[in-house]
């Protein structure tokens, strides 16, 4: 199943965890891997409290400059490419009876770092 992502924001935080929950067959067990198919962005487990959404996007910013980069020539987004290093393309979430099993404050994450933009999730 793949779901679309619209972005807001060269780097933003989007909870896709409604999204990839209605993606999944009801009678599902076992794993759903959620993965983005762009070398630019991100999936992740964390907590989708607005404050701290605003503090991962700072985290990111901090850790990786903007600029100064070797690919930078390129097309110059290299930035973007390190940020989405760190954070990987994909989480494995348990699914019983066709439900995600997430704790309490955990939601699925995108990660945009190159944005904005249309993303394509693909869950199975």
């Amino acid at each position: 199943m793949e779901i679309t992502v619209s972005t807001d924001a060269r780097l933003d935080v989007v909870d896709v965890t409604d999204e990839v929950a209605v993606a999944l067959p009801d009678d599902r067990d076992g794993t759903a891997t959620v993965f983005v198919d762009h070398t630019t962005a991100g999936v992740v487990v964390n907590e989708a409290e607005p404050r701290l959404l605003e503090d991962m996007r700072t985290f990111l910013a901090e850790l990786v400059p903007d600029e100064g980069w070797a690919h930078d020539g390129l097309d110059g987004n290299a930035d973007s490419h390190l940020r989405a290093l760190l954070l990987g393309p994909s989480e494995t979430v348990p699914v019983v009876d066709g439900e995600l099993s997430l704790g309490r404050w955990q939601s699925i994450l995108l990660v945009e770092c190159d944005g904005p933009r249309e993303r394509t999730i693909r869950v199975a």
